[in-house]
């Protein structure tokens, strides 16, 4: 599809929903700052609200059987009571569909006087068919109503309690009276056979139930939220501290995994070096080669082809020759080929070192900066720290061969004047200085394929050190640095 086409139908979908997508785009930037948030706000939010549900649920399933247990002793109490002062005046309940006058008369004094007539509002006996054989309100004497649950279970032998509103037909006495009110069934038993024969329906005034009840209430709340929050509590000093540390260590390790990423920079850089280094190296061995070639081809390659054609020469074949001009012409030879041993052997001091495994960093310096002195008759101040590092043979050859071809520049570029060498270790770095007083030179206009100055560098880079030059017309300063690769402390 053209990519304009796809832009505009875009744009038309977005147009169409473009009530639905603020709704998205707040849900998912809210999501986002959600989940930035650290974890253990995290926690304290979701388990806050967790915890809050759980303390309501707990608290209305304990309140409620709190409550439960409250009415159901405090009725078990009261229908204990009354059941022994009412029993006494009731007939065989199994013989007498109603009570006769003089039990009413009973009943109606012992409900009107003492503790009954303070605790008691209204008392109906009722028979299992739905019949009220009594009642304190004689209009509802004799009359039946449907029965309702709780009559039913209190004439299958439990006692039953509700404080509740009244909401049966018959109670419109109690809902006029304004009072927190316990409505209680009680079975009348038949004393020989234990049977249920009648129940007895009372409302007990209850304000003492009503406090006790608020009470528990409120204290079953306070433990239950007292357990939560200190229990939200603990969890979240657990989480936070938990949290804190994981905060701690991502940031360590964060800083870790840059502190990497710059070290493999490094190394990579390093590697790209080392390789030019180990390239320009070859190269300059290539140099070396061809320069010893010119040498032994010009020197004592040359002496030793002029030796040999004054071998070949008529003094030394022909009869006529006198034994003096033979003398003189073999003094001749031997000259030329004393000289081309000479070139040999320079130019083999230059290429073999000397035994370099066993020398220290001392011992090394010296040899070679005393090896110049007596090969120029100059002289050269020193300035040699006095700790030994241990350095690899690598780093060995490195520093013999600086210090020899910077002091060989020197002599024959600056003149010899001032030559110095200062060495210094800073911690696991070595660090060698060749230093003159002469005119300089610029370095912008040393041919690439000079292999002095290149093949010191390559030399000291290949290694992984560096190397420095510095000139003016007040002198010159070649610098070479060694790292921990090739140096340990001593």
């Amino acid at each position: 599809m053209d990519p304009e086409v796809e832009f505009l139908a875009c744009s038309d979908i977005l147009e169409l929903n473009d009530t639905e997508v603020p709704g998205w785009v707040e849900a998912m930037t809210w999501a986002r700052n959600w989940t930035s948030q650290s974890l253990a706000l995290q926690f304290l939010v979701t388990g806050g609200c967790v915890a809050a549900i759980a303390m309501v649920a707990v608290g209305i399933f304990v309140s409620h059987l709190i409550e439960n247990a409250v009415t159901r002793n405090s009725a078990a109490t009261t229908a204990l009571y009354v059941d022994s002062v009412i029993a006494p005046l009731l007939p065989d309940m199994r013989s007498s569909n109603i009570l006769d006058q003089t039990t009413a008369q009973a009943l109606d004094e012992t409900l009107d006087q003492g503790a009954l007539g303070k605790r008691l509002i209204s008392f109906r006996l009722w028979r299992r068919d739905g019949t009220i054989l009594y009642s304190n309100e004689k209009n509802l004497v004799g009359k039946t109503f449907d029965p309702n649950p709780k009559l039913k279970m209190a004439f299958e032998g439990t006692i039953v309690s509700k404080f509740e509103r009244a909401v049966d037909p018959e109670s419109q006495f109690e809902r006029s009276v304004g009072k927190p009110l316990l409505e209680i069934y009680n079975p009348v038993l038949q004393p020989w056979s234990g049977q249920v024969v009648a129940v007895s329906e009372f409302y007990e005034v209850a304000d003492g139930l009503q406090q006790s009840l608020e009470q528990a209430r409120l204290q079953s709340w306070l433990a239950v939220a007292s357990f939560t929050v200190t229990f939200l509590l603990l969890l979240s000093a657990i989480v936070f501290r938990g949290s804190r540390m994981i905060e701690v260590q991502r940031r360590a390790l964060r800083h870790r995994v840059g502190e990497l990423s710059d070290l493999l920079a490094q190394n990579e850089s390093l590697r790209g070096h080392v390789q030019r280094a180990a390239q320009r190296t070859t190269s300059l061995n290539e140099r070396y080669l061809r320069k010893i070639g010119a040498d032994l081809h010009d020197g004592p390659a040359q002496l030793i082809a002029y030796a040999s054609l004054r071998l070949d020469s008529d003094t030394m074949l022909s009869s006529r020759t006198t034994k003096q001009q033979r003398s003189a012409e073999v003094e001749v030879i031997r000259a030329s080929l004393a000289e081309a041993m000479a070139e040999i052997r320079g130019i083999s001091g230059g290429l073999v070192l000397p035994q370099i495994e066993n020398a220290s960093l001392l011992e090394l310096v010296e040899r070679v900066v005393s090896s110049h002195e007596e090969r120029t008759a100059s002289v050269v101040r020193r300035s040699i720290a006095r700790s030994d590092p241990r350095l690899t043979r690598s780093g060995k050859i490195c520093v013999f061969r600086f210090i020899q071809e910077a002091l060989n520049n020197a002599f024959r570029h600056g003149g010899g004047r001032e030559q110095s060498v200062e060495v210094v270790i800073n911690d696991d770095r070595l660090e060698v200085a060749v230093s003159d007083s002469g005119s300089g030179f610029d370095p912008e206009q040393v041919r690439s394929e000079s292999i002095g100055l290149e093949g010191l560098k390559g030399r000291v880079e290949s290694l992984g050190g560096r190397f420095d030059v510095e000139t003016s017309s007040m002198g010159t300063t070649l610098r070479m640095t060694l790292g921990s690769m090739e140096v340990e402390p001593a």
